[in-house]
């Protein structure tokens, strides 16, 4: 089984909407033959509490007007260093970087193929690596 065409649609949304608001390690994963509760996991990362906040919200405004989808879960809001969102298609982790090293999802998924994110994704992710500048 592999991840339906909407939980790859909504995958795509979040993580351009993540990439908007500079989340790093931008990754995505077809979970759907080893859960059966979800399709696919995107996690990205944030370098303080405010911009993990600031990308969940981006993500769940992009994926409520570009996709009609609201989270049936929102977790860890008031912390602000690791928000889950469950939109039962997909689970987006927003993490804090020192979160993000220490649990390292990528390790446990890493086994699952990963899902091709949008160009406009990888290549601020390529920019940002290299120190360039960001168009806005």
């Amino acid at each position: 089984m592999t991840a339906t065409d909407r939980s790859i649609q909504l995958i795509r949304i979040a993580a351009e909407a993540a990439a908007d608001k500079l989340a790093d390690d931008i990754l995505a994963y077809d979970v759907s033959d080893q859960l059966v509760i979800t399709d696919a996991f995107l996690l990205c990362s944030a370098t303080n509490d405010r911009q993990v906040r600031a990308i969940v919200d981006e993500i769940e405004e992009r994926l409520r007007v570009e996709a009609d989808a609201k989270p049936v879960r929102r977790e860890g809001e008031r912390e602000g260093r690791w928000v889950l969102l469950d939109y039962i298609d997909i689970v987006v982790h927003v993490q804090h970087e020192e979160d993000r090293t220490f649990y390292a999802l990528e390790r446990l998924w890493k086994d699952c193929p990963s899902i091709a994110l949008p160009d406009s994704v990888t290549q601020v992710a390529a920019q940002r690596a290299r120190g360039e500048a960001v168009p806005e």
